[in-house]
């Protein structure tokens, strides 16, 4: 059994970064489970939702550059 989180480290894992960072975590689909899991509990929704679009907005912009790239080579 876990010992319970500080305030501070819950109010740490629950910021807008941490969430940044298991949504960039889950776009490599390399998240582990126990990691999962203690996302579900402490992330914030909207902060989720604002990382993802980010996120995907990112993606496509990488997939952009690679295709300008690939296509004036």
């Amino acid at each position: 059994m876990s010992e319970p989180k500080t305030v501070q480290e819950q109010a740490q894992g629950s910021s807008f970064w941490a969430t940044a960072k298991a949504v960039a975590w889950s776009f490599l689909g390399i998240r582990r489970g126990k990691d999962f899991q203690d996302d579900i509990g402490r992330l914030k929704p909207y902060h989720l939702i604002a990382a993802g679009i980010i996120g995907v907005f990112i993606f496509i912009g990488l997939l952009m550059l690679a295709v300008k790239i690939a296509v004036s080579a």
